[in-house]
C-alpha cells in the first residue's frame, strides 16, 4: 500500500543506517509493501540472520498526533511480550531498535488475510479460538505507569483515568482533523464529542490499563497452516502478531473491534471462547456493548482522519467514512 508516511531508501543508505545505529550492516532482498504505514525490507543481516527492518516515517512527513513516537511504542511492546512465558503471545524478537527504525526477526508462515480463504472451516474455527487466547495473554500486560492513553511522551495522550484519557484521544483526531483540511468526517465534530461525553459513565468502569494492540486485523496475524485438514507435521496455528503501532493502555473491549475484521466476535464466538478459556473476561452488558460502540467510533474517526496524511482516497476512503457513519448511528440508537 501506498503511503505519504513510508519512508524509501536505497540498499545502501538502509545498509548505512544500520551500521550507524546497530553496529552491523544489511543486504537488502526486498521491499515488503503490504504494510499501510511504515516502510519494511526483507535483510539479510551480516552475520547472516535474516531480518525486517520497519523505517519511521520521514521526518518532514504529515503524522497523526497519536502516530508520534509511534517507533517507540511498537519497540515498547515487542519488549513487554520478551517478558512474558514463550509462545503465550508470539511475535518477532525484537533485534535492534533506534529512532529511525526497527529490526525484527522472521516469523515462520503466513499473513492470515493472504490464506483465509482457503482454509476450511474446521482450521478457521481453531485458529480463532488460538487467536482469543493468545489475546487474552496479551491483556494480561498492564501499564507500568498506572496511565491510561498511548505510551509515547510525544503525543501526550496519557491521562490517570480511562475517560480522559479516551476523550483526549478523540479530540486528538478531531483536531487533526481541523488542521489538515483533507479528510471529510461527514459528521459535525460537535456531535462526535456529544457521544463520547454521553459514554464517560460506562468509560470509567475500566479501571486498570491493559495493553490494546487495537489493529489485530487478519493482516497483522501471521498462521503456519502446513498441517491444514489433518496434513502435515502439526495442527495450524498462530506463529506471530506484527505492526503494533497503534497500541494503547486501555480497555481491552475496544480490541473486539479489529478483531472483528477477521470474524464474529459475539459471546458465543470461537474467538470469545478462546478469550475466557485463557483467562480473559468479556461480558456482553449493556455498558460493555456502549463502550464497544465508542471504540467503533474511534476507530471509524482514525480511519477516515488518517486518509488525509497519507494520501488515501477512491474506495479505501469511502470505505472509512462508511464505517465512521454506521459507528455514529450505533451510538445514536443507543442513546
Amino acid at each position: 500500500m501506498q503511503s505519504r508516511t513510508k519512508r524509501h531508501l536505497s540498499p545502501a543508505d538502509l545498509d548505512a543506517l544500520l551500521r550507524a545505529s546497530a553496529g552491523v550492516g544489511c543486504r537488502v532482498e526486498a521491499e515488503l509493501t503490504d504494510g499501510w504505514f511504515a516502510a519494511a525490507y526483507r535483510v539479510v543481516l551480516d552475520d547472516g540472520r535474516p531480518a525486517v527492518v520497519k523505517l519511521a516515517p520521514p521526518p518532514d512527513a504529515p503524522v497523526l498526533r497519536y502516530e508520534r513516537g509511534i517507533t517507540a511504542t511498537e519497540a515498547m511492546v515487542y519488549g513487554r511480550l520478551a517478558t512474558l512465558p514463550p509462545g503465550q503471545v508470539p511475535a518477532p524478537e525484537l533485534l535492534y531498535a533506534g529512532p529511525e527504525f526497527l529490526a525484527l526477526s522472521v516469523l515462520d508462515g503466513t499473513p492470515w488475510d493472504k490464506v483465509a480463504d482457503g482454509l476450511p472451516p474446521v482450521t478457521q474455527s481453531a485458529l480463532r479460538r488460538e487467536l482469543g487466547a493468545v489475546t487474552a495473554r496479551l491483556h494480561t500486560l498492564t501499564a507500568p505507569d498506572g496511565r491510561f492513553g498511548y505510551p509515547a511522551p510525544e503525543a501526550a495522550l496519557s491521562a490517570p483515568d480511562w475517560p480522559t484519557a479516551f476523550t483526549l484521544m478523540v479530540d486528538a483526531l478531531l483536531e487533526d482533523a481541523a488542521a489538515q483540511r483533507s479528510s471529510p468526517l461527514d459528521v459535525p465534530p460537535a456531535v462526535i464529542r456529544g457521544l463520547v461525553a454521553e459514554g464517560k459513565g460506562v468509560l470509567a468502569e475500566v479501571t486498570e490499563p491493559r495493553l490494546v494492540h487495537f489493529d489485530l486485523w487478519p493482516g497483522n496475524v501471521f498462521i503456519d497452516v502446513r498441517g491444514a485438514g489433518g496434513e502435515g507435521p502439526r495442527a495450524p496455528r498462530i506463529t506471530g502478531i506484527i505492526d503494533h503501532e497503534r497500541a494503547f493502555w486501555g480497555d481491552p473491549v475496544a480490541e473486539l473491534v479489529s478483531l472483528a475484521f477477521g470474524g464474529d466476535t459475539g459471546p458465543d464466538s470461537d474467538l470469545v471462547a478462546g478469550y475466557t478459556e485463557a483467562g480473559g473476561r468479556l461480558d456482553p452488558t449493556p455498558a460493555v456493548r456502549h463502550r464497544l460502540a465508542l471504540y467503533r467510533l474511534y476507530l471509524g474517526l482514525l480511519l477516515v482522519v488518517e486518509c488525509g496524511p497519507r494520501g488515501y482516497a477512491g474506495d479505501h476512503l469511502a470505505f472509512c467514512r462508511r464505517t465512521l457513519a454506521e459507528a455514529v448511528a450505533e451510538l445514536r440508537a443507543l442513546g
